[in-house]
């Protein structure tokens, strides 16, 4: 019977830790640990939120109104070039093996994510990115000059 309950009780904090995410109102960690506390979860540290954050693939990015909050870009429909997420491209550059974006703090994320979901088709065999860093592999069948050019079109970039 305890090992029932303890799980129905990760289970609760699984679900209310993600409802907290989703407000996309926390900027910080401690912000989140005392939203838990608030919600009866008194045993929750900073270090339990910060493995629970990367276990469900939160991310830090910039709201509606700028502010650097936690959300889950992996749950958000594929994004386009229509929405303003091109807004967040600062620079594009590259060499003979690869692309580099650079964009805002806390956009390069989604903006990896719009480029992963082109694909292999559209010559992008990956992406990594960081905070503000992307860097992006070209499939064999593309030169990274043509890559370079398709994303600076994607972007509306005039480098």
């Amino acid at each position: 019977m305890h090992i029932f309950s303890s799980k129905k009780k990760d289970t609760n904090l699984v679900k209310i830790f993600k409802k907290l995410i989703k407000q996309e109102t926390f900027s910080t960690q401690t912000e989140i640990v005392n939203a838990l506390h608030q919600e009866g979860f008194n045993n929750i540290n900073q270090s339990k939120v910060s493995r629970m954050l990367t276990k469900f693939g939160a991310v830090r990015t910039r709201n509606t109104k700028m502010k650097m909050v936690y959300c889950f870009p992996l749950e958000l429909s594929y994004p386009n070039t229509t929405s303003p997420l091109k807004n967040l491209v600062l620079d594009i550059d590259y060499n003979d093996m690869l692309i580099i974006i650079h964009t805002s703090p806390g956009a390069a994320q989604l903006i990896a994510r719009l480029l992963d979901s082109l694909g292999k088709s559209e010559g992008i065999l990956g992406t990594i990115a960081g905070d503000d860093t992307i860097f992006v592999v070209p499939t064999n069948l593309f030169k990274t000059t043509h890559l370079y050019h398709s994303i600076q079109t994607l972007f509306e970039q005039n480098v």
